[in-house]
């Protein structure tokens, strides 16, 4: 959570604002319809920047008076000057400080007056033409906020929810942060969208659950639903150090004076036993998808090793339970900004997806495909849904093969039992690069070569029966792609994306604030497999009440791994490999012993969601071509559906 040339001009903007502007004018009344698109009318370069202080209620730094967070507001002059009221997009985010925002790390500067001058990314550069505010949130604890940073918690969610409040009307803000001049939201009609990347996306999603009236969209990109999941995995430890860390890690120096208490409570509320706690509760926002009212535009990368796509499937299950307007994005990047994988498509769809939900306009926006996938690099494709439907999860049984750990992956159970030890020295690659190959530290099984397309969408989970030889033991389960292909590079530094020198410009910009942004292409790779989910446990935390125990050696254990959710198509040709080992070098921690674990070949299979079901999975393994596989439902087959392509996608 941590391309060519090509300035744009604002005189190119305003001349092409101008005339749009003059066409309205100018267009008899009879011949107005609805808006579709919101227009660059506005002045940027007149526009208000001021700042307010939020009273959040609290007193976290217990300096006996109510925190207040720092808001820095950026809007058009014209509608205040009219009298009409606009609404806000806003990015609560603890990095405007410390760290920065998006890929070139921009952080808030002020004038002498303390309003803000430097916005961080183009959010305010492109929408307040547009007729939009863009406000800024510090989070408390953070940048000129009072309070403390609680990750995620109370304080965190807080910080942002008692904004939106008092946009609405329902909250106290003040034009400094310790006098008692108020500021009002006046000019705001308070419909809010909240966005952000990684943490700032984060407290998006946990405004949301809280249900607060006036947050009508939010768009997390690369977003923790649920803390928990962001340190561990089903109690394997997935980070060697607590929240305490991270929130000293963006804490302003006021915070880090006063704050002791809250970092003494996240170091015990957070021990690293991977067992579940009250302040893990609290900062599950799944748990409390029920209240959400807001819509959703889901942004993830599916190699993201950062917040992994363990965040998406239960938040994204959760949200459809409960009837929420949802759309998705998912790349093949690791944890980067869509604004930096898919320029232009993505400034044009955020624009309509505001304009729908902020300004009301029926721009179709709702009536599209659901989700945009990447196959490969710079190469999307569409579902109506997501997943598809047609997708159901079908069991899949490893068995023995010739060769010790060298098994076959199909539709019958499998017999007898396979035996690894833990080498925390080796990572998911090692064993994809060997899956062919006898070695003490995995266990893995591979269908024959695909006779046709086959498509994964959604999570999957392994359900592995172990017996273990020392009192702990981590498991790892992976799917994999095994066959050529060229990939964004999700390993290398860019994590999929090369920085480029050139420029692109998104709106007008000030001397202070820039609207231009270094160019990116796609960082690739040429691979002989491709890693598809992975899952994690201890084998400890085998039980469902969050709380792990001392295993007894020889004692045989079941646990099910939860994997992330994906969508991925193995090409005909390829195999697909289920992988069963130890400590995954890098994405966990190992045990506090060197296990050697038994598989039940009996106990174990594999669930894993294929777009036509148990029917596509027996065609693509068995060699007939008679029926495509997106001509079967529930498995039955429909006559005439002769043709061969990727199932439930359209290009």
């Amino acid at each position: 959570m941590p391309k060519r040339m090509r300035f744009t001009t604002w005189r190119t903007l305003a001349t092409a604002a101008t005339a749009a502007l003059t066409a309205t004018l100018l267009t008899p009344v009879a011949a107005h319809t609805a808006p579709r698109e919101s227009r660059p009318v506005h002045d940027y370069d007149t526009a208000i920047r001021e700042a307010v202080w939020v009273d959040t209620g609290l007193d976290e730094d217990r300096d006996g008076d109510t925190d207040r967070v720092a808001v820095d507001i950026v809007r058009p002059r014209e509608p205040a000057q009219r009298g009409r009221k606009i609404p806000v997009i806003m990015d609560a985010s603890p990095y405007y400080s410390c760290c920065g925002r998006g890929n070139e790390s921009q952080k808030k500067t002020y004038d002498a007056n303390g309003d803000v001058v430097q916005m961080p990314l183009f959010y305010d550069n492109y929408f307040v033409p547009r007729g939009y505010a863009v406000v800024g949130v510090d989070l408390a604890g953070t940048n000129r906020s009072d309070g403390c940073v609680d990750v995620g918690g109370r304080s965190d969610v807080r910080s942002a929810k008692a904004v939106v409040d008092w946009l609405n009307g329902r909250g106290r803000a003040y034009t400094s942060r310790t006098g008692t001049e108020r500021a009002e939201a006046d000019w705001t009609n308070g419909r809010t969208g909240m966005i952000g990347k990684s943490w700032d996306g984060t407290i998006a999603n946990g405004v949301a659950a809280t249900g607060v009236e006036g947050l009508e969209t939010i768009v997390p990109i690369a977003a923790i639903s649920s803390w928990y999941d962001y340190y561990f995995s089903q109690g394997a430890p997935l980070y060697d150090s607590g929240p305490d860390w991270l929130s000293q890690y963006v804490e302003s120096p006021e915070a880090r004076a006063h704050c002791g208490a809250v970092q003494q409570e996240l170091v015990e509320g957070a021990p690293r036993t991977g067992d579940r706690t009250p302040l893990w509760s609290e900062r599950d926002y799944v748990r409390a998808a029920k209240k959400v009212r807001a819509s959703v535009f889901l942004v993830h990368g599916m190699q993201d090793l950062n917040v992994r796509m363990q965040h998406v499937g239960p938040w994204w299950d959760a949200l459809a339970k409960n009837g929420v307007d949802r759309k998705i994005w998912l790349s093949r990047t690791g944890h980067v900004d869509p604004f930096d994988f898919r320029r232009a498509e993505w400034v044009h769809t955020l624009h309509r997806w505001f304009d729908h939900e902020l300004l009301g306009y029926d721009n179709g926006i709702d009536r599209e495909p659901m989700a945009d996938i990447e196959r490969a690099p710079d190469q999307w494709t569409t579902s109506a849904t997501w997943p598809p439907r047609g997708t159901h999860a079908t069991t899949l049984r490893p068995a023995e093969g010739d060769a010790a750990g060298v098994g076959t992956l199909g539709l019958r159970k499998g017999k007898g039992t396979e035996t690894f030890t833990d080498d925390p020295r080796l990572s998911e690659t090692d064993w994809a690069a060997r899956v062919d190959t006898s070695t003490p530290d995995k266990t893995g099984f591979v269908t024959g070569p695909l006779t046709r397309d086959l498509r994964l969408s959604g999570a999957s989970e392994v359900t592995v029966t172990a017996t273990p030889s020392t009192p702990t033991a981590h498991l790892s389960a992976v799917l994999v792609d095994l066959g050529p292909d060229t990939i964004r590079d999700y390993a290398d530094s860019g994590e999929g994306i090369t920085t480029l020198p050139d420029r692109t410009c998104w709106g007008p910009g000030t001397e202070g604030d820039s609207s231009c942004f270094r160019e990116t292409r796609a960082t690739t790779a040429d691979v002989g497999y491709t890693v598809v989910s992975r899952g994690w446990a201890d084998l400890g935390h085998h039980t469902d009440t969050g709380k792990g125990e001392p295993l007894t050696p020889g004692k045989r254990y079941t646990v099910t791994l939860d994997l992330a959710a994906t969508d991925h198509v193995v090409p005909e040709g390829h195999r697909l490999a289920l992988i069963v080992a130890g400590t995954d070098r890098g994405l966990i921690d190992a045990p506090a012993d060197t296990p050697t674990l038994t598989l039940d070949l009996t106990r174990t299979s594999a669930r894993v969601p294929f777009v036509g079901g148990t029917a596509a999975f027996a065609r693509a393994t068995a060699g007939t071509r008679a029926i495509a596989p997106d001509a079967v439902l529930d498995g039955v087959a429909r006559p005439g559906a002769t043709a061969h392509r990727v199932p439930g996608e359209a290009r």
